[in-house]
């Protein structure tokens, strides 16, 4: 069966991984790699191990996180690229400010979660960053796919509204069927000259129960996915295969497999 076009109907980024999502208008995408400063930081929620001259993929239980720490969704960031300017704001008002790429600037966020997040705390948060490497949730460097059918399938299933955000993926596409995503696997994704080959599905943690307006966790998205489909996954993952800017309102189409 044939489809029409999907479409791109919003873009965002994870500057530091567990706060605000920032849309994005347009983004560049390269070959195997994640959008750009996509979970380029994270704060290490005590002491890890990750080395910043040989980074190493770890899991998220050594940051601070909304599958844990939902309190976090309650904070409203901004970061910017030229000035590496990370802004906290509670309640619309600035909270803290700090360069993450120098010392001072990353001690004064450190110093806020201190203050605000210590029964969090399993240690003394740190700003953690290398030059390439994504705090993503999975080793491979990816871009996260959310299939807007599916998260309206699941709002039947829980009998309450759920926020798309609540997924943090980078794109959201409107125009497949519920869970056509799964039907994906291996293919390749096309949008405008960028291609994307899907390669897992995602596995969805507690964080997904954590509502990003409220900040409380006031649902049970994988035990519903459990109890109705089997299996706990809503979303895919892609990888970059073919480089291009991709923008919101973008079709997407899936290529037919070529025949050997």
């Amino acid at each position: 069966m044939s489809l029409s076009p999907a479409q791109v109907t919003s873009l965002y980024r994870y500057p530091v991984k567990g706060l605000s999502p920032e849309p994005l208008p347009r983004v560049a995408l390269e070959v195997g790699e994640t959008l750009p400063s996509d979970r380029r930081y994270a704060i290490e929620n005590g002491p890890s191990g990750f080395d910043p001259e040989a980074p190493a993929w770890l899991p998220k239980s050594h940051f601070l996180m909304l599958m844990r720490n939902e309190r976090l969704a309650g904070l409203e960031t901004r970061f910017e690229d030229r000035s590496n300017l990370l802004t906290i704001r509670k309640g619309g008002d600035v909270a803290a400010q700090g360069d993450l790429e120098t010392p001072e600037g990353r001690l004064a966020i450190e110093q806020f979660f201190v203050a605000n997040f210590a029964s969090d705390l399993k240690g003394a948060p740190k700003i953690l960053s290398s030059a390439g490497h994504s705090f993503s949730d999975v080793a491979r460097k990816v871009v996260s796919i959310i299939n807007l059918a599916s998260a309206r399938a699941i709002e039947n299933m829980v009998g309450a509204p759920v926020h798309p955000l609540r997924f943090r993926a980078n794109l959201y596409v409107e125009g497949w069927p519920a869970w056509h995503e799964f039907d994906l696997m291996d293919r390749t994704l096309a949008i405008g000259a960028t291609r994307l080959k899907v390669v897992k599905r995602i596995v969805r943690c507690a964080a997904v129960n954590v509502d990003p307006d409220s900040a409380e966790r006031d649902l049970e998205i994988p035990q519903a996915l459990q109890r109705r489909l089997g299996h706990g996954d809503c979303g895919i993952y892609a990888e970059v295969i073919a480089g291009g800017t991709i923008a919101v309102g973008d079709a997407i189409t899936v290529e037919e497999p070529r025949l050997l």
